[in-house]
């Protein structure tokens, strides 16, 4: 079995982290693999919505620290491991314009958290757990925890994450805002594929325009933004999805999308 499956259902496209023997820990192998994986998902108009999960019983624990132990102690091998290699996840994810969903199934630590941060969404599963680690074992956060946390909790409950390393379970998760929705064991695959299903029957174009709207909205005044949607809504407003949804609201039916 690849430690790193890439399937497309439906218009759901999903990446399974496949190590559950190392609690999904990832390898440079596996980053090239997952970038590809994100980058196919953005070129396929088949892909509406793309799922990002683990198997087993964790989510992702991290690089696996074999891949730290060959790059060695020297400085710059290490900084290019990362900007060339592990980053090369972050760049593909802040290139795709579909719905990223992280289900995080259970253990997400380090730059295994920092991975499901980087995602639109998050669904965690009740039993699950996350945490920043990185200085539990002398090292600061690698992969984007820095950049996204803050944006997520604020910066004080950031640092108090990011400085102890504490884990959070899932119900505090879902109280600071880390995760949208925390759903139970039993019914947690269900209810993130049903999420993702429902994503996918929206209109692609509206919904790739309302995110990078939402992303520049964040890094931008109040004058750029109001120009910047007011273009996407004239532009939107002249497709055909734009024309069906308006017909199905008249007709009392479910709308069909194309894409177009």
């Amino acid at each position: 079995m690849a430690d790193l499956e890439y399937s497309v259902t439906d218009g759901v496209a999903t990446i399974l982290l496949n190590r559950p023997q190392a609690k999904n820990a990832f390898t440079l192998d596996m980053i090239e693999e997952w970038a590809a994986a994100l980058h196919s998902a953005r070129r396929d108009p088949a892909v509406r919505v793309v799922v990002l999960t683990g198997a087993g019983d964790a989510f992702c624990s991290g690089i696996d620290l074999s891949v730290l132990q060959a790059v060695g102690e020297e400085p710059l091998a290490l900084k290019r491991m990362l900007t060339e290699g592990v980053h090369d996840v972050a760049r593909a994810v802040d290139a795709l314009d579909k719905p990223l969903i992280a289900a995080v199934n259970g253990a997400a630590v380090g730059a295994g958290m920092d991975m499901a941060l980087m995602c639109d969404i998050r669904v965690m599963k009740s039993t699950a757990r996350m945490s920043e680690g990185y200085i539990k074992v002398g090292l600061v956060p690698g992969d984007g925890g820095c950049y996204y946390l803050p944006r997520l909790v604020g910066m004080s409950r950031a640092l108090e994450l990011l400085w102890t390393g504490d884990f959070v379970d899932a119900a505090e998760c879902e109280r600071i805002g880390l995760v949208s929705k925390v759903l139970d064991p039993e019914e947690f695959e269900s209810g993130y594929r049903s999420l993702a299903r429902r994503l996918a029957d929206l209109p692609p174009i509206n919904v790739a325009m309302i995110k990078r709207a939402a992303q520049q909205s964040v890094h931008s005044d109040l004058r750029t933004a109001l120009d910047l949607i007011s273009s996407h809504l004239a532009v939107v407003h002249g497709t055909a999805d734009s024309r069906e949804a308006r017909l199905a609201l008249q007709e009392r039916r479910a709308p069909s999308f194309t894409g177009n």
